[in-house]
């Protein structure tokens, strides 16, 4: 396997995490240096803790920034972020391992 057939992403909700942010940026939502500077603060308030082991904990750090970023900028409410997870835990807590994850009828 060469460099270039490498996978860029650890999992697939990595990827998506990213080009989600990538998209609400080039929408306007917030821009790439605002970004930045939430993440680098994130990055660096977990990494008190523990050090980021530079796949998930970096992913989820990711995706606490954008939830952070949304809530702020009025893209989604707390309350919504955290139904959506909900329904997320309960579709793939309750997926046969292997098979696609589904959301309910939202």
């Amino acid at each position: 396997m060469t460099t270039a057939d490498t996978p860029r992403f650890d999992q697939p909700w990595h990827a998506q995490v990213f080009a989600l942010t990538v998209a609400l940026s080039e929408q306007g939502a917030f821009t790439w240096p605002e970004w930045t500077n939430h993440f680098s603060a994130e990055l660096a308030r977990r990494g008190q803790d523990r050090p980021q082991d530079g796949s998930n904990d970096y992913y989820t750090a990711w995706l606490a920034t954008l939830e952070t970023l949304a809530a702020q900028r009025d893209l989604a409410t707390p309350d919504a972020i955290e139904q959506m997870r909900s329904k997320w835990e309960a579709a793939y807590l309750t997926t046969p391992h292997g098979d696609p994850v589904k959301l309910a009828d939202t």
